[in-house]
């Protein structure tokens, strides 16, 4: 938190010298007509249709090149902060719900109302919970790209194999658990489920299916030593001590969607974001979550922001609103890539893959739950990642692990 602290003021004094010269950030952009940006983002799966879109925006705007910079999401953010210290920010970089408020209070994102007013730019193209997911102070840094929801992805052939019928929205954490087992075949290194360590498609979803909250409105405390949420912990964590799911040890060296596209996991929790690589195996097909005490599945969209920093501004204004357009919400939904955020283009995307059940993410909206969003979101992810690794890998019990996370992350709250 401290190296955050002195990354803001190192910002703040940076932009103190730069406010002089605000008016003049995009005057570079027309020196010889031609300007190279750079665009931040961490999902290698949507970059066939990312390039698309570029090839779609140079046909409009020749001029401007965009250079695509790929970090993979573990070290995303972790390059953000090193980049955002030295004002080297891409141009135009992805942002997600958990961490606009930090990076938006940073000082490190440019609010782009004033833009929105100039060129008359319609915000009503998307739905106003991701507007206001990126509304930080009244101050709006980001334009929608996509919204997801959790499917339960599971493998038809395992399923056909051992004459079990697919899973459907009848089911409940028993049948999961039932099948699972009857699922799991150790003589051909199959695991009937995946309970992998991640919150959204994953602990979070079970935690609020259980009755059980994260973070509340008023910001104050976590819910994670609640009763409810211990329950769907210890729920989660049961497959792998019941040898249902593969170690936490084996997930981390063979990425649990490897697994699961090569046939050794016959079902887990998995994002549309997955769709462009699991669309590729003919024996993979989704569903809504099982149910819990009550249905819920956790809701979240990206969004493009521009950086503060940024010596185009006006190239950069000029790709994120064709990242926003309708075109490119097209070219994201006839391919499959991502649920697109523009209004009345999600049609495509559900008849982009037709042998895959994705109306599934749509069907959830109704009960869906937004990701929490606080100042130092990103401070209490890092905490759960630590810590609960303990109980996924059985170093440590639920019951532990949850005092010590309770304790680190209600501290952390308590510094907003």
């Amino acid at each position: 938190m401290k190296k955050w602290l002195i990354m803001l003021l190192t910002i703040a004094l940076g932009l103190l010298g730069l406010a002089g010269c605000g008016s003049d950030q995009s005057s570079g952009d027309a020196k010889d007509g031609k300007v190279e940006i750079t665009y931040g983002l961490w999902d290698k799966n949507q970059l066939p249709a990312i390039q698309d879109i570029i090839k779609l925006f140079n046909k409009k705007y020749p001029n401007i090149k965009v250079k695509t910079e790929l970090t993979p999401y573990k070290q995303y953010f972790q390059k953000l902060e090193t980049a955002a210290t030295g004002g080297a920010l891409p141009d135009v970089l992805w942002m997600n719900g958990p961490h606009i408020v930090q990076y938006a209070k940073g000082n490190v994102l440019l609010p782009i109302n004033d833009l929105v007013k100039k060129y008359n730019y319609s915000l009503d193209n998307y739905p106003k919970s991701l507007v206001d997911l990126y509304t930080v102070d009244e101050k709006v840094y980001g334009i929608p790209k996509d919204f997801d929801t959790t499917g339960f992805w599971y493998n038809k052939k395992i399923f056909d194999e051992a004459g079990v019928p697919y899973p459907d929205d009848t089911w409940d954490w028993n049948k999961l658990k039932e099948v699972a087992k009857k699922l799991t075949n150790k003589a051909k290194g199959i695991w009937g489920y995946a309970s992998v360590l991640t919150n959204q498609c994953g602990y979070y979803d079970l935690i609020w299916q259980n009755g059980g909250h994260i973070i509340p409105k008023d910001g104050k405390s976590v819910g994670f030593d609640q009763p409810e949420a211990i329950e769907a912990l210890k729920y989660a964590t049961s497959f792998i001590k019941e040898g249902l799911s593969p170690t936490q040890a084996q997930m981390t060296e063979t990425a649990p969607s490897e697994l699961f596209s090569s046939g050794k996991i016959a079902m887990m929790f998995d994002g549309p974001w997955m769709v462009p690589e699991y669309k590729k195996n003919p024996d993979l097909n989704v569903t809504v979550l099982p149910k819990g005490k009550q249905r819920a599945v956790s809701i979240h969209g990206l969004a493009n922001v521009i950086s503060a920093n940024t010596k185009h501004k006006d190239a950069a204004w000029k790709f994120v609103q064709f990242l926003g357009s309708k075109d490119a919400a097209e070219v994201f939904a006839k391919t499959g890539t991502v649920i697109p955020a523009f209004n009345g283009t999600q049609d495509a995307w559900l008849q982009s893959v037709p042998n895959l059940n994705l109306k599934a993410f749509i069907d959830e909206l109704d009960y869906a739950v937004p990701l929490p969003s606080v100042k130092n979101t990103g401070e209490i992810w890092q905490y759960e990642t630590d810590i609960l690794k303990k109980a996924w890998s059985g170093e440590e019990s639920v019951d532990d692990a949850v005092k010590e996370l309770t304790k680190q992350a209600d501290d952390a709250l308590a510094k907003n």
